[in-house]
């Protein structure tokens, strides 16, 4: 089977994107940005059991910590998308980045979990949100027939980042206590500045006209480009809506492990090192996942999405088999599972994104990726929580892995439905509909009025010489 091969084009000039230069340089500023997004949401599991005993509260009341957090990332991305195309990337992600290292630095002083919401959750979250989906489909923007492996290459720092992050996560609450492990979180999440400064501000997906400060534009026309901003089109279009869809379901289930997972495992019976380790070593194979089907998606064997499907429905079996593999208290088995595990979630990662310029065009990818995460925010919200829940009324992780995998299985199931699912080929990417913008109509019509003024003046004028 073939890969029909996606035709991006660069910022108004009509040529194709280089798949090199500055755009591998923009891959080194998504790959420290995301392991300082990603990486550190998914490595705060070492907090969990802290806060719980800290605070001495269930498991479901701190679930809400790294809910709120990755609700919030996701809900303020069409923020994010909406500010890049109207104004400019690079001042939106160094904001994003000064954000989210406020955040987990006023979490170092927190007295309850309300505080804890506040700063972890919604400030911290707010910070992410305006710097993951700006630096992601800039990155795409830059890349043709690369793009998976570079979106690839950029994410294999979340992997990377897991296995450093939870051993040393580890270290710095044994050695400063979770406050001054957060501050120290926090001074490091300010390096995403650094990265959101590398971004050329011609170094953007193609967006709808900027805004000019100077112009007085009715409030009927103001609205009309902010939805264009937000693609808000794309939610009357079924293929966009069934793959939100199945985003969605997905990430009921995606970040439970990286949550619960160490908890589980100290639960089970391992040490606090061996349960952070196993984290770690998914995070390992977690590279190797993300670099591997990109280059492998690159080649053009198969289609994205079915590749898509496959490492989704790997990851939810392996995910309901985590808790089966650590019954009987074996170290290895559960280390196996979880080695699989990361391989296949790193992998499904990068498809996930690659899929998306297919499904609706490189021209409206920075306002539909925020949109998309806008909409999948609620299974990121409400899966973590899910899973301490059942853990609160069922005394283990069992039913919450196995509820999370089976989520994870309908989100494959729901994205067969497709349109053009089961062909060799992929549709030709739909493009951006054509709308009139009415301050420009409104302009045009007053030029030409004022022409057509200034030549009955001179004609009166002309007429009264004679």
């Amino acid at each position: 089977m073939t890969n029909s091969k996606l035709k991006s084009k660069s910022q108004g000039n009509g040529v194709e994107s280089p798949d090199g230069g500055w755009g591998w340089v923009l891959v080194v500023a998504m790959f420290v940005s995301t392991s300082l997004v990603f990486g550190l949401m998914r490595s705060l599991g070492v907090f969990f059991v802290e806060f719980v005993q800290y605070f001495e509260e269930n498991a479901q009341a701190i679930s809400w910590i790294s809910s709120i957090g990755l609700a919030a990332q996701q809900f303020f991305s069409p923020l994010g998308a909406a500010l890049c195309n109207a104004y400019n990337t690079r001042p939106v992600v160094m904001t994003g980045g000064f954000l989210s290292g406020l955040g987990l630095i006023l979490a170092s002083q927190a007295t309850c979990l309300v505080h804890l919401y506040l700063t972890m959750g919604v400030i911290s979250g707010l910070g992410w949100g305006l710097v993951f989906t700006p630096m992601v489909a800039t990155v795409m923007a830059n890349f043709t027939h690369r793009r998976a492996l570079a979106v690839g290459l950029g994410f294999s720092s979340i992997g990377l980042s897991s296995f450093a992050f939870n051993p040393l996560f580890q270290l710095l609450v044994e050695t400063y206590a979770w406050r001054g492990a957060l501050l120290i979180l926090g001074g490091l999440s300010l390096n995403i500045m650094a990265c959101g400064a590398l971004i050329r501000p011609e170094c953007r997906s193609k967006g709808p006209a900027k805004l000019d400060s100077q112009s007085r534009l009715p409030c009927s026309v103001m609205l009309q480009r902010v939805f264009s901003y937000l693609e808000v089109s794309l939610l009357c279009e079924r293929p966009y809506l069934t793959y939100t869809l199945g985003v969605t379901l997905f990430n009921f289930g995606y970040f439970v492990p990286y949550f619960h997972l160490v908890a589980h495992s100290r639960h089970v019976g391992f040490s606090e090192y061996g349960a952070a380790f196993i984290m770690s070593a998914a995070g390992v194979t977690d590279i190797f996942g993300r670099i591997v089907s990109g280059w492998f998606s690159d080649l053009g064997h198969f289609r994205v999405i079915h590749l898509l499907i496959l490492w989704t429905v790997l990851a939810g079996v392996f995910i309901m088999l985590l808790p089966v593999s650590s019954l009987m208290g074996s170290y290895s088995a559960l280390m196996v599972i979880s080695l699989l595990y990361g391989f296949c979630s790193g992998a499904l990662t990068s498809m996930v994104f690659a899929v998306v310029p297919m499904i609706m065009g490189v021209e409206r990818m920075m306002g539909g990726l925020g949109l998309l995460q806008l909409i999948e925010s609620c299974g990121g919200l409400l899966g973590t929580p899910l899973s301490g829940w059942l853990r609160d009324n069922t005394g283990n992780y069992v039913a919450s892995f196995m509820v999370a995998g089976s989520f994870v299985l309908l989100g494959s199931l729901t994205m067969t439905t497709l349109p053009h699912f089961f062909s060799c080929t992929d549709p030709p990417p739909p493009k951006r509909p054509v709308l009139i913008d009415n301050s420009d109509a409104l302009r045009l019509e007053l030029a030409q009025k004022n022409c057509c003024s200034s030549e009955m003046n001179h004609q009166a004028v002309e007429q009264t010489k004679r």
